[in-house]
């Protein structure tokens, strides 16, 4: 069963989904099942990942995320707001955050990231 909010990735082409209606079904693509991308929460290894608020903007990681053409972060979110970065870009966004919004982004190589504000 699939939650609201969840993201799924296919593992053949890439594709990237985000559940707006739960359902029963099980999400496939290229004939696979799609995975299940579970946010997390704790850097580890040398990139850094974890989603830092500095006003009302996010910055991702202590030590800014390379953004580099086989290793960038695509997006950032505070809630329902969706930023998407490009090659070039720093990887911040400015919003409009409050105490207690979730904020989530996307690694194309390491996965889905969150915290809270």
């Amino acid at each position: 069963m699939t939650k609201q909010k969840q993201i799924y990735r296919c593992n053949v082409c890439g594709n990237i989904v985000e559940v707006v209606h739960s359902g029963a079904g099980e999400l496939v693509c290229c004939g696979q099942p799609m995975e299940l991308l579970i946010e997390k929460e704790v850097d580890e290894g040398k990139e850094k990942h974890v989603p830092i608020v500095q006003g009302n903007k996010v910055i991702v990681g202590e030590v800014l995320h390379p953004m580099e053409e086989n290793h960038f972060i695509e997006w950032i979110e505070v809630d329902d707001c969706r930023v998407f970065l490009k090659l070039g870009d720093k990887p911040e966004a400015e919003f409009n955050i409050k105490e207690g919004s979730s904020i989530r982004i996307y690694c194309n190589i390491h996965g889905l990231w969150k915290s809270k504000a």
